[in-house]
This record gives C-alpha cells, structure tokens and sequence, in this order.
C-alpha cells in the first residue's frame, strides 16, 4: 500500500506564493508518477501538474508561468510552489501517485486526503 500526505496548503493574499508537499511512504515503484489535482466547490477535479521519475513535467495551461512542481526521489517527495496566486486557484489540492510509470498522469490509484488553498483578492 502507498500513503501520501500533503501538506502546505492555507490562505494568502492574490499575488501571494505557498508551497505545497507531499510525502509517499510505504511500497513506492521507483518509476512511480506523482502529481497534482485540485478541485474547487461544484467542479470536477483538474490535473494541475505532474511529474515522472526521469523529472518530466507537465502542467494545466491556467498555471504554466506561475507554478513549478518539483520532486525529490530519495524522500519520495513533491512538491508544487505556487505564485503569482490567483484567487480563481482556489481549491483543494490532491497529491496522487500512479506506480505504473509513463508520461500521462490520468486518475491515479492512489491520492492524499488533499489540502486546502484560499487566495483571497
């Protein structure tokens, strides 16, 4: 079993930067795919960024230019630093993991219990 736990989430300002985490503990396929959705109140849940294991990138078109996912191989980390805050980048963000490796990132098998974000204007 695979658990993630994000963390990082909170209320700024628009304009304003937060840095969000996630940890993956437990069986972790080293070619694992990682990344983030995020759905606000009455809409579905959007892919915001995700990253393979060779560091491949993707992003949703509404953040390229403000956020950068990252991730850290030897923690089983990712992370996603967020600028230039929006206050329509209000949602919940989720953390999820798909341990078959590839480029796309489609509903991953596994997923954090997510973190709120609140950008005010």
């Amino acid at each position: 079993q695979v658990q993630l736990v994000e963390s990082g989430g909170g209320l700024v300002q628009a304009g304003g930067s937060l840095r969000l985490s996630c940890a993956a503990s437990g069986r972790i396929s080293s070619i694992a795919v990682m990344g983030w959705y995020r759905q606000a109140p009455g809409k579905q849940r959007d892919l915001v960024a995700h990253i393979t294991s060779r560091l491949y990138t993707n992003y949703a078109d509404s953040v390229k230019g403000r956020f950068t996912i990252s991730r850290d191989n030897a923690k089983n980390t990712i992370y996603l630093q967020m600028n230039s805050l929006k206050p329509e980048d209000t949602a919940v963000y989720y953390c999820g993991l798909d341990p078959s490796g590839g480029t796309y990132f489609i509903d991953p098998p596994y997923w954090g219990q997510g973190t709120q974000v609140t950008v005010s204007s």
